[in-house]
């Protein structure tokens, strides 16, 4: 009889732990995967709705901008060159933008919507390239070289491109745009030569400093363009992520490592997203948030990954923080790839297992689980609350039954 109890539950502990390792299914990392007959890709931004954009190389080996929706990889083509890149999309993914190359060789600024890419042309000069884009599509970022030779962060609005100067010196960059269009943030050259982050607003550049160090620059901003992230030197000569708002600069520190960079942030300002090194070195992507700090998304989300893949850098984060995008190593087809990282859980009736029935099975993954917490749960935090406890053990009771 103590067998039969021994193998009953060994046979329990099995099903159970089996539940709780696909329990995150509301929760799902998907590598995009490439154009076809092409190697590697990386991702630049994401929508509310997840559309995906970066670039992809093709079966030539040229570098492509892509419009990722749905599993469908588009290929956006070029101005009539064989280089091309997406780098921003709006809130709604339907206007992209990023830079391509023309038929005379020359990299131009581009926004694509509705299978139109449009050449914004540049300062004067030969070369540009955009970044960022408004929510609504309407302005863009990038930076154009002006007619001596320089290139200068603009900003774009109704067919004008603005040069928005620089912090003294000759060389501006401009790298996103808030969701109304009115600040823009990236990097400028000082009368020094130094690279500094920096915040424009009604005409006026504001040096954001640094964390000691002697340069800086700026990746991301916040919907109301109150809050900025980016990556500046710190007294010891390290890079380090940033959060900035009402003037101070904050050091978001590393997972381990010397060197962190933040790429982006939600609208909200409260999720920052980007790449660390860690103890041993290693490049890793990263969430940072007030309350958790800095955490690797590959210990956060190591059971959506499978036979060593890893997620390398985070470059962007949708504005309502759902969806993150970078770029890692798939395992599974052994090259780079673009990552969508859907983090939400979607709250539901008690259905664990998602198999169309609330029974035993459901129950037991629930209380096996009890008292945990974390963002990371799964389906066993039926109501997404965080922690699982008696709410979600009274839901699966409720509906015991359900659908069998």
């Amino acid at each position: 009889m103590q067998m039969v109890h021994s193998r009953f539950n060994a046979l329990l502990s099995a099903c159970v732990l089996s539940l709780i390792a696909t329990a995150g299914w509301s929760q799902s990392l998907t590598w995009l995967g490439t154009l076809s007959g092409g190697y590697g890709s990386e991702a630049w931004g994401v929508s509310d709705n997840g559309v995906v954009v970066g670039w992809a190389r093709n079966a030539a080996g040229q570098y492509r901008a892509f419009r990722w929706e749905n599993g469908v990889m588009q290929n956006l083509g070029t101005l009539g060159g064989s280089w091309s890149a997406a780098l921003g999309v709006s809130a709604d993914g339907a206007v992209v933008v990023g830079g391509a190359q023309n038929a005379a060789g020359q990299l131009r600024a581009l926004r694509w919507q509705n299978g139109v890419m449009q050449d914004f042309g540049t300062l004067g000069g030969y070369h540009s390239r955009t970044y960022g884009v408004s929510a609504d599509g309407r302005v863009v970022v990038g930076w154009a070289y002006n007619a001596a030779g320089y290139y200068r962060a603009f900003r774009w609005e109704n067919g004008v491109m603005q040069d928005l100067g620089t912090l003294g010196g000759d060389l501006s960059v401009a790298n996103d745009v808030s969701a109304d269009g009115r600040v823009v943030v990236g990097w400028a050259l000082n009368d020094a030569g130094q690279r500094r982050a920096f915040r424009w607003q009604n005409g006026v550049m504001q040096d954001l400093v640094t964390l000691g160090g002697l340069y800086g620059e700026a990746y991301g901003v916040s919907a109301d363009g109150a809050v900025v992230v980016g990556g500046a030197q710190n007294a010891a000569g390290y890079s380090r992520a940033f959060r900035w708002e009402n003037g101070v600069m904050q050091d978001l520190g590393t997972l381990g490592g010397n060197w962190s960079e933040a790429c982006g942030v939600s609208a909200n300002g409260a999720v920052v997203v980007g790449w660390s090194y860690d103890d041993a070195r290693r490049q890793r992507a990263f969430r940072w948030t007030a309350s958790r700090g800095m955490e690797d998304l590959n210990t956060t989300y190591a059971s959506l990954l499978t036979n060593g893949s890893v997620l390398r850098e985070a470059r962007a984060i949708s504005p309502d923080g759902r969806y993150i995008v970078g770029s890692g190593y798939n395992a599974a087809t052994n090259r780079t790839e673009a990552f969508l990282l859907d983090t939400r859980c979607t709250a539901h009736n008690g259905d664990v297992d998602a198999n169309g029935c609330v029974d035993d099975a459901d129950l037991l993954a629930v209380l096996f689980a009890f008292g945990s917490t974390g963002s990371n749960l799964g389906r066993v935090d039926v109501n997404c609350d965080g922690v699982v406890d008696d709410a979600d053990l009274l839901q699966v009771l409720f509906n015991f039954g359900s659908g069998c």
